[in-house]
């Protein structure tokens, strides 16, 4: 009988023992559930990978930038300086395979500050051919010159940033915009401002071309290009000589955030 007794307390006293630790589970058992990590902000958690981590939410990009170039042929001594900021959005995730694989970017651009500095007022030479009478013949005449200034606005650039490669971003575009003078640009015949004839205070811009984010962390990066530049009035004036090829290269700081 003794022997019994001694048996039913130390049961019941390993039962009393491991009973809190059941009921604590009973009553709590989200405590042995695996918990979710914590999501955090894809901009700042891969510093090992920081273009991909700043691409993958499809993010907003702005930055200040600045840029020079020069004209190409009959105006290899036309240079040009400029300064602004741009604002884009990469509206896809990655598309299309192999080295083609990237996203698609809409973007813009305003620059307060542009200006052109061409060959001082001059007589410019002009040539006639006249087969008729079996002549040539050249003459003078003034033409404007010096520095132009103006701002510009390049409201659609269609940019496709390719799949990122660790720090970089590669890309290619495709832009359009329209440039403001104080004067009448290209110095063609001089004229006076505000009086009809020459060239166009209005030109457009059409422009393509390629460049890289170079990310220093994640959301943040220099960015680097190089770009055709097509310079014409349209003919908004009586003449439309234009600037038909430049050069520009741009550096800027870039600074990307989630949607």
């Amino acid at each position: 009988m003794k022997k019994r007794n001694l048996v039913l307390i130390v049961g019941t006293l390993g039962f009393a023992a491991v009973l809190p630790g059941a009921a604590q589970s009973t009553s709590s058992p989200a405590d042995n559930t695996p918990r979710r990590a914590t999501v955090a902000d894809p901009l700042q958690v891969d510093s090992a990978n920081p273009a991909s981590a700043s691409m993958a939410k499809l993010p907003w990009e702005w930055g200040p930038f600045f840029q020079g170039g020069n004209g190409i042929g009959y105006r290899s001594d036309f240079h040009f300086t400029a300064a602004g900021v741009r604002l884009g959005k990469v509206l896809t995730n990655q598309h299309l395979g192999s080295v083609f694989r990237g996203q698609f970017e809409l973007a813009g651009e305003i620059i307060p500050y542009w200006q052109a500095f061409t060959p001082p007022q001059g007589l410019q030479p002009v040539t006639v051919n006249d087969p008729a009478a079996g002549v040539n013949y050249t003459y003078y005449v003034p033409t404007g010159g010096g520095t132009f200034t103006g701002v510009s606005v390049t409201p659609v650039i269609f940019r496709w940033d390719f799949k990122p490669r660790r720090r970089f971003v590669p890309w290619f575009q495709a832009a359009g915009g329209v440039i403001y003078t104080t004067h009448k640009f290209p110095p063609d015949v001089l004229v006076t401002h505000g009086l009809p004839g020459g060239t166009s205070v209005w030109n457009f811009c059409p422009q393509g071309g390629i460049g890289l984010h170079y990310f220093v962390r994640p959301g943040r990066a220099i960015t680097f290009s190089g770009s055709g530049v097509h310079i014409s009035s349209a003919s908004l004036g009586d003449r439309n000589p234009g600037v038909n090829a430049s050069i520009m290269f741009q550096i800027g700081y870039t600074f990307f955030s989630r949607r």
